[in-house]
C-alpha cells in the first residue's frame, strides 16, 4: 500500500466487510437495515469518528459520518447504500462471507457491502494518519437504495451541502458520469366486455393495447434511436408486462400495459410522459372505441422525487482527481461506463447539483446473482482510491 502505508492491513477491510455481509439488510428482514446500521455506529464510536442519524422513516435511518477538514477545502461525499437484495437460491451460504481464491463471497458483498467498507476505512485511515484535509470527507450510509432509494432522497430533502461525491457501486475501477434517468408507466386500454359468441357487441381492450403497442413503436422508436447522449448511451422503452381479459370466451374489457422508459438527462419527466399521451390522444381521435390512461406506477416514483438521469461534466474536479488516483494506485487507466442502470447518483447530481461519480470496487455482473463475490485486492485498492481522491480533491 501506498498512500494508507502502515495505517490499515488487507485483514483490516477484509474482516469489516465480513462483518457486514453477516449481518441480513434485505426487505424480508423484520427490521430491514436496522442491525447492520446499529453494527456501523458502533465501528465508528470505537474508531472515534463523528456522525448524525438521520431518520428516514419508523426506525430506519441514514448515518452521516464525518472527517472533518482544517477549513478552505472542497467537501466530499462518499456515499454507499446499506441494504440487499434477499439472498434468493444462491450457489453457497450467502451470510458466512467466507474468502476463496481471492475473493469475499457472500450477499451484499459486491451490491455493496465491500465499497461501504472502504469508505468507513477511508475515515478511520483519514484519523489514524491525522491527515489534513481542508475540506470535510463525508461518508452517508443510506438505506432502501434496492427500493425506492429513500435514503438519499432524505438527504436530498435535507439539502445536503457536499462540493463532490462518490456512489461506490461496483465498476471494476471504472467510472461512470452519467446514467439515463427512468420512469415506470402503466397504460389502462379500456374495452367493453361481451360474450364471444357475439364479440361485435363489445370492444376488445387486448386489441386496443395491441395497436397502441404497434403504434409506440412505429412513432416513437425512431425518434429514440436518434436521441444518444455519449457519457449515458441511447434513450429506450421496454414493454415489460401486459395482463388482460378474464377467460377466453368473454371479450376483455381491460388491459394494462407496463413499461420501462429509460431517458437521457437532455429530455424530461414530462416529456416522456407528454409523447406517450400524445400517441394515446391521437388513437382516440381516430378511433371513437379507443380509451386508455395513462399513469405513473406507484413505485416508480419516491416520496416527492422522481429516478432522475445523472450527469457531470468529464472535466470536472471530482472526475479528474478521481481518475488520476485511479492510475496512481492500480496502474491502468480507468475507462468511461455508458451502461449503468439508474444510481441514488442521479439524485444527487440532479436535485443537489453535486458533481458525482459512480466508482466501486468490484464486477457488476456479480450484483443480485448466485455467485456474488468481491476481490480482496479491490477492497484494500478501494481504500487508497478514496483517500488518494479526498486528498486531492479536499486538498491537504
Amino acid at each position: 500500500m501506498g498512500i494508507c502505508k502502515n495505517l490499515f492491513t488487507e485483514s483490516d477491510i477484509v474482516q469489516l466487510t465480513q462483518d457486514l455481509i453477516r449481518i441480513p439488510s434485505d426487505w424480508n428482514q423484520p427490521e430491514r437495515e436496522r442491525q447492520v446500521l446499529d453494527y456501523i455506529c458502533s465501528f465508528f464510536d470505537k474508531h472515534g469518528i463523528a456522525y448524525t442519524l438521520q431518520f428516514v422513516e419508523g426506525n430506519r435511518y441514514n448515518i452521516i459520518a464525518t472527517h472533518h477538514g482544517t477549513g478552505g477545502g472542497k467537501s466530499l461525499l462518499l456515499n454507499g447504500h446499506v441494504d440487499t437484495v434477499p439472498a434468493y437460491e444462491m450457489d453457497f451460504p450467502p451470510y458466512e462471507a467466507f474468502i476463496k481464491d481471492g475473493f469475499v463471497h457472500g450477499r451484499g458483498s459486491v451490491d455493496m457491502k465491500g465499497a461501504i467498507a472502504a469508505m468507513m476505512m477511508s475515515l478511520v485511515v483519514c484519523k489514524r494518519g491525522n491527515i489534513p484535509l481542508k475540506g470535510d470527507l463525508h461518508f452517508s450510509a443510506v438505506v432502501g437504495e434496492e427500493g425506492s432509494s429513500e435514503g438519499t432522497e432524505a438527504l436530498v430533502l435535507g439539502n445536503f451541502k457536499a462540493d463532490g461525491a462518490i456512489v461506490g457501486e461496483p465498476s471494476n475501477f471504472d467510472y461512470a458520469i452519467g446514467h439515463r434517468g427512468l420512469v415506470w408507466l402503466e397504460i389502462k386500454v379500456l374495452g367493453k366486455t361481451a360474450h364471444s359468441g357475439v364479440t361485435e357487441q363489445g370492444i376488445n381492450a387486448i386489441s386496443k393495447a395491441a395497436k397502441l403497442i404497434v403504434e409506440l413503436e412505429n412513432v416513437l422508436g425512431p425518434r429514440l434511436k436518434q436521441r444518444v447522449n455519449p457519457f449515458t448511451g441511447a434513450s429506450v422503452l421496454n414493454f415489460g408486462r401486459i395482463e388482460g381479459g378474464t377467460q377466453p370466451s368473454t371479450v376483455a374489457d381491460i388491459c394494462k400495459i407496463q413499461l420501462d422508459r429509460r431517458y437521457i438527462p437532455e429530455e424530461s419527466t414530462t416529456q416522456v410522459i407528454d409523447e406517450i399521451c400524445a400517441v394515446i390522444n391521437r388513437l382516440e381521435t381516430e378511433d371513437p372505441d379507443f380509451l386508455a390512461e395513462l399513469q405513473i406506477m406507484e413505485n416508480s416514483k419516491m416520496k416527492e422525487l422522481y429516478h432522475v438521469p445523472m450527469i457531470t461534466d468529464q472535466n470536472s474536479e471530482i472526475v479528474t482527481s478521481l481518475t488520476k488516483t485511479i492510475r496512481e494506485v492500480t496502474g491502468s487507466d480507468p475507462e468511461i461506463s455508458t451502461r449503468r442502470g439508474w444510481t441514488d447518483g442521479g439524485l444527487l447530481s440532479s436535485y443537489l447539483n453535486i458533481p458525482t461519480v459512480i466508482c466501486g470496487p468490484g464486477d457488476i455482473s456479480y450484483s443480485h446473482s448466485k455467485n456474488e463475490k468481491i476481490s480482496v485486492q479491490q477492497l484494500v485498492e478501494a481504500v487508497e482510491i478514496y483517500v488518494g481522491t479526498a486528498m486531492k480533491f479536499c486538498g491537504i
